[in-house]
């Protein structure tokens, strides 16, 4: 007897294609679903060999970030620099250039992801399988590329072996806890009061542990340790607790965590704990809201005393913008 099962909802990511150690390939996503009148479901699907394949070719999530919304990233970037929010996400002006820090974290995020999908089918990769699908999306994002601006020696070489060193530094630290993985990369989507449209993100991994316990985890590259306070007031983890009560977890107990990969001269790996409380959740619930407010008020205004505007993606339009008069500024973003 064949039984079947035919599942309908919104992809909540692409599906990335891994092998596993007898090379057959892997591939997994999630399934967003409408679970009774208000809560949203989601499922975790995991793709074999020519299902793989098909699922990683033909499947694409997109239409939800396509659409407006807010995210945990857009409301501190609107906090941080509410003109580079406007140029970044209403006038989707291009970057001028991709920082290599970002783009190595990206790839980093990758291995880590390929990682966790194989330890949730019970495949544990070999530190030279990690070193590998480092090396092969470090290359396929960087290789050849001339809009990534390198900041001191680094270059793709540099990075390509300091990569390495960086995931041996992980992978020896890294404990052997005996979580149950339960999502990677798990999309989720909500609504807020005062706020017309949806809020959305993804959670890197989520477990839990023999008690039930919810454990959250964001990855992170970081050119140095954080702090206590850092890390007890980071944002994104308090979003993330946030979206996990809205979405069937609000009678769990929760715990967050950033496994941070270190990039200092002798590469390091930490692990960082941390909670939060209702307080801390309806201070960044209020937050959002304004931040809306704000945008749908045309409020932007250039930080443009901050540290950060030196290594800004968007400093030459910044500048034209506080300098050029508002009808040629106009011009230039309908060009």
């Amino acid at each position: 007897m064949l039984n079947q099962l035919i599942l309908t909802g919104n992809l909540g990511n692409d599906p990335e294609i891994f092998y596993g150690s007898e090379g057959d390939p892997v591939s997994s996503f999630s399934l967003a679903f409408k679970s009774g009148r208000e809560k949203t479901g989601w499922l975790k699907c995991v793709c074999f060999n020519k299902n793989a394949e098909i699922a990683s070719t033909y499947l694409h999530s997109g239409a939800r970030r396509q659409s407006e919304h807010l995210s945990a990233s857009a409301i501190l970037g609107y906090v941080d620099c509410s003109l580079a929010y406007k140029f970044g996400r209403i006038d989707k002006l291009p970057m001028e250039f991709k920082s290599d820090a970002l783009e190595f974290g990206t790839c980093i995020h990758r291995v880590l992801e390929q990682y966790y999908s194989a330890k949730m089918i019970g495949d544990k990769m070999l530190l030279k399988d990690v070193h590998q699908i480092f090396e092969t999306t470090w290359t396929g994002i960087a290789a050849g590329r001339d809009d990534i601006r390198y900041s001191g020696d680094n270059n793709f070489k540099t990075l390509l072996m300091y990569g390495k060193d960086l995931l041996t530094a992980w992978y020896n630290k890294l404990p052997d806890d005996d979580f149950t993985i339960l999502s990677i990369e798990e999309a989720f989507t909500f609504n807020l009061p005062d706020i017309p449209i949806p809020i959305i993100g993804a959670m890197d991994l989520v477990e839990e542990d023999s008690a039930g316990t919810l454990i959250i985890t964001d990855f992170k590259t970081s050119g140095r340790a954080y702090s206590k306070d850092e890390v007890d007031q980071n944002q994104q983890l308090t979003m993330y607790q946030i979206a996990a009560k809205r979405n069937g977890f609000g009678d769990r107990e929760i715990l967050l965590r950033f496994d941070t990969l270190v990039k200092t001269k002798t590469p390091k790996f930490e692990q960082y704990w941390t909670t939060r409380s209702e307080l801390d959740e309806r201070r960044l619930i209020k937050k959002a809201a304004q931040v809306w407010d704000g945008v749908t008020k045309g409020v932007f205004v250039a930080n443009d005393t901050s540290w950060k505007c030196k290594g800004c993606a968007f400093k030459q339009a910044c500048d034209e913008y506080l300098e050029a008069k508002r009808e040629d500024y106009a011009q230039a973003c309908n060009q």
